[in-house]
């Protein structure tokens, strides 16, 4: 389980960049970006492969985004998790957050040896609605 004092200062970031957002409302990175976005979070979706999902500017990767983003949302697999935290570090983001399933143990070194507050195998919105009760 996550610190909840790790979770408390994560929340208190504003600008998410969410990593292999999908244009499926059904589908994870969808709908818990869009329960972010509903709490105050700005959603910035990055996914090579569409210029615009739901409404919102696609990025093709996090350097590709021309605003402060303080946390890289991860739904990606394992294997695709090290050279994405090697771009949340050249644009100093401020904390990844790697999904349910998601554990990159090499990658999660890495970004706390740059600084970064990393949590891995757990769900964004679950933390957030439990932190709520």
């Amino acid at each position: 389980m996550t610190d909840p004092k790790i979770l408390k200062k994560i929340f208190l970031l504003k600008t998410i960049a969410v990593i292999g957002f999908s244009p499926k409302v059904n589908r994870p990175s969808n709908f818990v970006s869009s329960y972010m976005e509903e709490k105050g979070y700005r959603i910035f979706p990055v996914n090579p492969g569409y210029e615009t999902i739901g409404g919102r500017r696609c990025y093709k990767s996090l350097i590709h985004i021309n605003q402060k983003i303080d946390i890289v949302n991860i739904f990606r697999k394992a294997e695709h998790v090290l050279p994405i935290v090697q771009d949340a570090i050249k644009i100093e983001a401020k904390a990844i957050w790697m999904q349910d399933g998601i554990v990159n143990e090499n990658a999660e070194a890495i970004a706390k040896e740059n600084l970064l507050i990393v949590v891995n195998n757990d769900c964004i919105m679950r933390q957030h609605l439990s932190l709520k009760n």
